[in-house]
């Protein structure tokens, strides 16, 4: 009987999914394995119903050649995806047919649900021998947990702001700054046009890589990361000032969606998900309005957004992408499981899985950032990342 692998994405969708999992679907068809894709991230596990036929339909797809041999050349991710963590489900969200189940256990006073059980049910039923799952860190810790009760992980690293500990790059990087500076360079017309002071926010949760990079190569007067508190006043007068000493009498700062004001706390909003997290965003704005109030000048403020993650993924995503499939394949053939694909120092590499649980991946700001300026400021070339990671 053929080998089974299951592949999966979760979180949020980023460009060069697709080119990944199709590697990993063509090269485990030439080693005569059978692959099984499943949709909606963790999710398909937790809402399959082993009594309910319709939910394999639904969640699981046989996937062959002709089943991916074009997804490669759109962005997001043909199997779809949710921020589901089985491990962790509040009781209004429990599915009905495991409601008072023997398959869940309540791990607080509020109804909270683990579903692992289940899960490993459902993907012995399938009869899935080894599971590849591409995710951020919040979607890797649960591949981390099913590697923990002994079966077979081998996890692919993606994420916009490139913060999954363990390696120097994620899936989704290089396009997410592509588009960033693509709409910095755009939005100047505008910017300068009405002589204003742009205020451009940007993703970025505990990192700030995005803006930094961005801000970087785009040439932008000031920078705001996550890592690095800043102040009100100070970055407003160094705006009017970068304003004036611009010929066309304009200035453009960045904003990862994770920066705080000193003294101040994350801007979020809404009820935490299934992984502990509140909705970022509205940093942004806040720094515009003050900027305003301070300066007394105009201000064009844009959130990028998904404009960051959607569409197509550029050149070095489908190449890491499918370098990532095609490693995690070899991983797979070689039964080296409970491992993670990776790029350290400019090579692909392995780590373990639960390395993802081991730290937070920041911007280095000592050899990166003028923390006094508000810059990007790279202090010595030599032997720095490609990526400045």
């Amino acid at each position: 009987m053929k080998k089974r692998i299951g592949v999966l994405t979760g979180g949020g969708d980023v460009p060069g999914l697709n080119p990944a999992m199709k590697e990993v679907v063509l090269n485990a068809l030439e080693a005569d394995y059978e692959v099984f894709g499943i949709r909606r991230g963790w999710g398909g596990l937790l809402w399959y119903d082993l009594d309910e036929p319709s939910t394999h339909d639904y969640y699981i797809r046989n996937l062959r050649k002709n089943d991916v041999r074009r997804i490669d050349r759109t962005g997001g991710t043909f199997l779809h995806t949710s921020r589901t963590n089985p491990q962790r489900v509040r009781a209004s969200e429990v599915p009905g047919f495991l409601k008072d189940s023997d398959y869940g256990k309540q791990i607080d006073d509020k109804g909270t649900m683990d579903f692992t059980d289940h899960a490993l049910r459902v993907l012995d039923h399938l009869g899935i021998d080894v599971l590849v799952p591409i995710g951020g860190d919040d979607t890797l810790s649960y591949g981390v947990r099913l590697s923990q009760e002994g079966f077979p992980v081998v996890a692919i690293p993606k994420t916009m702001d490139n913060d999954v500990f363990g390696t120097d790059y994620c899936i989704g990087f290089s396009t997410a700054v592509t588009r960033s500076v693509d709409l910095i360079t755009q939005l100047r017309t505008s910017v300068g046009s009405h002589e204003r002071i742009g205020v451009f926010e940007l993703f970025g949760r505990n990192s700030g890589e995005t803006s930094l990079v961005s801000a970087y190569l785009a040439y932008v007067d000031r920078a705001l990361i996550s890592e690095v508190p800043f102040n009100m006043e100070k970055l407003a007068n160094f705006l009017l000032e970068d304003k004036r000493n611009n010929p066309s009498n304009y200035a453009i700062v960045t904003i990862s969606e994770g920066a705080t004001f000193e003294g101040g706390e994350i801007m979020e909003t809404g009820p935490e998900d299934a992984y502990g997290h509140r909705k970022l965003g509205g940093i942004g704005e806040h720094v515009a309005e003050n900027i305003k109030k301070i300066t007394n000048q105009h201000v064009l403020y844009q959130k990028f957004s998904y404009m960051m993650r959607s569409g197509a993924p550029d050149s070095l995503d489908r190449m890491v992408a499918m370098s990532y499939g095609n490693l995690a394949m070899q991983l797979v053939q070689r039964e080296e499981y409970g491992k993670m694909v990776a790029l350290q120092g400019g090579r692909y590499t392995t780590v373990p899985i639960d390395t993802v649980l081991t730290g937070k991946k920041q911007v280095d700001v000592e050899a990166y950032y003028d923390k006094e300026n508000y810059k990007p400021k790279v202090k010595d070339f030599l032997g720095v990342p490609m990526f400045l990671t």
